[in-house]
């Protein structure tokens, strides 16, 4: 088995990292956060000191961070995880991060003689937790084909995009996807209110017509005909409203820089932030169903 290490042990993280240690690797983690590094300790994940520990001797070095800055500064430099890695170790970051800063990021473990796959993934807490993650992968057939059995260990579905970034160019239309169609749900259930329709009614129809999208059936934004869904939770976050508009800035700085138009990309960005700006930023997504029915009021 290769000696993993594991940078970055949040919510998604501790989980990930989790399955990769029951599927009987040996695990070394680090992260900034004491509690974080308390929680995957219980879970049987040895926790290092330092990038540079953590890093000492691996084969494979999996990084789940906020953003591509972030990748960055903690892959290159002399304490940095390039540096201390196994000599040929394949690099894994599932963080969602730019386009850009992705190959950013696989030039510099290039210049190290590592290999690197960018995997970011769909899926939520919830995935993490019960190893049946989507996995979007970019990188050269070599790289993907190493990082396959790591990635099948932690996800249900591993799909390689193409080179380079391709896996984050995926992950951010699917969730530019994703954002425009929960409020597409939302709007669909307010309507329905006013319209004397029930909940149930509403779902029981679009659930088994054209209507239907992930957004409806698992990620339901009103309470009751989805029982797991966050809106029986008081939109406790699944996938926070925070991160949704993270990766939906994210298409939009692509969208620009490519030249691609986005209307409704654009306009879901906007009404994010407007949730998120009045006290949202912390509840599930799909929460943004309060904010159309504020604009209904």
């Amino acid at each position: 088995m290769p000696m993993i290490a594991f940078i970055g042990l949040g919510n998604m993280g501790s989980p990930m990292s989790a399955n990769l240690r029951r599927a009987g690797h040996h695990v070394t983690g680090y992260d900034v956060s004491p509690a974080s590094c308390a929680a995957a300790e219980a879970a049987g994940i040895a926790i290092a000191p330092s990038l540079a520990a953590a890093a000492k001797g691996a084969d494979i070095v999996v990084t789940m961070l906020p953003n591509g800055a972030l990748v960055l500064q903690c892959w290159q430099g002399d304490d940095g995880l390039l540096a201390h890695a196994a000599p040929g170790a394949l690099f894994i970051d599932s963080s969602t991060i730019d386009v850009a800063d992705a190959r950013a990021a696989h030039d510099a473990a290039a210049r190290a003689g590592m290999k690197s796959v960018d995997a970011p993934v769909s899926g939520g807490t919830g995935g993490a937790a019960a190893a049946t993650l989507t996995f979007m992968v970019g990188g050269t057939a070599e790289a993907f084909a190493r990082a396959q059995p790591i990635l099948a260990a932690m996800g249900r579905k591993i799909v390689h995009c193409g080179d380079a970034g391709a896996g984050q160019a995926a992950k951010i239309c699917n969730n530019m996807i994703l954002g425009i169609s929960m409020i597409a749900v939302s709007e669909a259930f307010v309507l329905g209110e006013k319209l004397g329709l029930s909940h149930q009614a509403l779902f029981d129809v679009a659930s088994t017509a054209s209507g239907q999208c992930w957004a409806l059936t698992t990620n339901c934004p009103v309470p009751g005909p989805v029982p797991a869904s966050p809106a029986n939770r008081d939109y406790q976050p699944g996938f926070a409203t925070a991160l949704m508009l993270k990766d939906l800035r994210l298409s939009q700085a692509c969208a620009e820089t490519f030249g691609a138009h986005t209307a409704l990309g654009a306009h879901a960005t906007q009404l994010y932030e407007d949730y998120a700006a009045t006290g949202g930023a912390a509840k599930d997504f799909s929460g943004i169903i309060g904010a159309v029915r504020g604009k209904n009021a």
